[in-house]
């Protein structure tokens, strides 16, 4: 792995995880409750042997950083790293223009690198992949383009996703980003073949359609829009189909979910729970590293009226559960439930305090957010619907099916 460079794209605004995405980027939107979300490509690439990253960030990035620096920092290997790479204007006074741009505005470093193989992955989606396979998969196949694929029902790839066309050797004959009528794959109409957003590239080809699509002013500077389909056509380009492909010690079912939205992301928080979720994260044989702060073990305890009841949950390093009722639920770092308290199908980020007999349901909520003592959040719709016209910046948000998120550090409840 050492003519190997990885770049992960994690300049992301995350519109569409708002409120979440209001003061972090989206890659370092808290998941799971002891990670982000830019743990998991990270850890995909470290446990493959994979050890000289740069993360390209740009929006709101210092929480990003932070966590890189706390929790991904590489000493003791020569060669090694992770590194930020803030966008630094280098070759233009803009910003990222789109993800091509971004690695281009870079492409000196991957000059410096002397790679051979370069791995343009994303970095907000929740999977396992042993990137190792998909390199030797490229190598093989003499790629000068490998993307990574999965099976997706034709119903959820509307406008979503970029759709693949292979042969049976599997490089690909088309290629079209987030159609509105996406192909199904031939011979199998309920399923398209769906693009992962993760390239590997020869780095010579890479560094060659780049130069070329910056010298293009109707150019997007997109992969998906702009570098892929002109290289499907004149080009060696093989999807590497993960589906049915799994990690020693995961369930044999390939897990790949994108959580770009709200809804998304709140059902692969529910993805993790019960004693086979879909998805695991304490495999020993896929270790998921990431920065843990110093913290006391999650505390239980009993009151003269109730007695602490978990079920089906995750709960993080911090939290002190004090005659409440814990189900369904994804608890992070430091949350306080009291005494009859009731937590249902929610998801916590952290610091979060839900008061005396408070009632929570079907909800996300953002770090310090506080709920007053016996107050109802997710049980009344007609009440729910009132918090979106709150006096809060960023306001209440109400998800598609129904889930209720509630902004970084705001109080509910407490003014009668």
């Amino acid at each position: 792995m050492s003519s190997v460079l990885a770049m992960i794209l994690a300049g992301g605004e995350g519109t569409r995880l708002m409120p979440l995405t209001n003061s972090r980027s989206k890659p370092a939107v808290p998941f799971g409750g002891s990670y982000r979300l830019i743990d998991f490509v990270l850890n995909n690439f470290v446990n493959s042997g994979i050890f000289r990253i740069y993360v390209i960030t740009q929006y709101k990035s210092q929480s990003l950083q932070m966590h890189l620096k706390k929790g991904w920092s590489v000493s003791g290997i020569s060669g090694a790293f992770i590194d930020a790479l803030p966008a630094q204007m280098r070759v233009s006074r803009e910003w990222y223009q789109g993800t091509a741009d971004a690695i281009y505005q870079n492409e000196g470093f991957i000059k410096d690198a002397f790679a051979e193989n370069v791995c343009i992955f994303g970095s907000d989606h929740i999977y396992k992949m042993d990137v190792r396979a998909m390199i030797n998969y490229h190598t093989i196949n003499d790629a000068d383009l490998t993307i990574a694929a999965v099976k997706m029902p034709v119903e959820a790839c509307s406008k979503k996703f970029g759709i693949i066309e292979v042969d049976e050797k599997g490089r690909m004959i088309g290629f079209e980003e987030k159609p509105e009528q996406p192909k199904p794959i031939p011979g199998d109409d309920k399923n398209c073949l769906v693009s992962m957003g993760n390239y590997i590239f020869k780095s010579d080809i890479l560094c060659k359609e780049l130069k070329e699509d910056a010298q293009n002013n109707n150019s997007s500077h997109d992969f998906g829009k702009d570098i892929i389909p002109k290289m499907v056509e004149r080009n060696r380009v093989f999807a590497y189909d993960v589906s049915g492909l799994y990690i020693e010690g995961e369930i044999k079912d390939c897990y790949w979910r994108d959580v770009g939205s709200i809804d998304s992301f709140y059902e692969a928080h529910m993805d993790l729970l019960g004693s086979n979720p879909k998805f695991r994260l304490n495999n020993p044989k896929w270790p998921m590293h990431t920065y843990y702060p110093p913290l006391a073990p999650a505390n239980f305890t009993n009151t003269p009226n109730n007695d602490s009841e978990v079920s089906r949950s995750l709960i993080s390093g911090g939290c002190n559960i004090d005659g409440a009722t814990i189900k369904d639920s994804v608890l992070g770092f430091c949350c306080n439930a009291n005494d009859g308290a009731t937590v249902e199908g929610c998801v916590l980020i952290g610091d979060n305090i839900v008061g005396e007999d408070a009632k929570i349901k079907n909800a996300i909520l953002d770090r310090k957010v506080e709920i007053a003592p016996g107050f109802a959040l997710g049980y009344d719709r007609e009440a729910d619907a009132k918090l979106l016209k709150m006096d809060h910046n960023p306001p209440v948000r109400i998800s598609e099916n129904g889930i209720i998120v509630i902004p970084k550090g705001m109080k509910l409840g407490f003014d009668k």
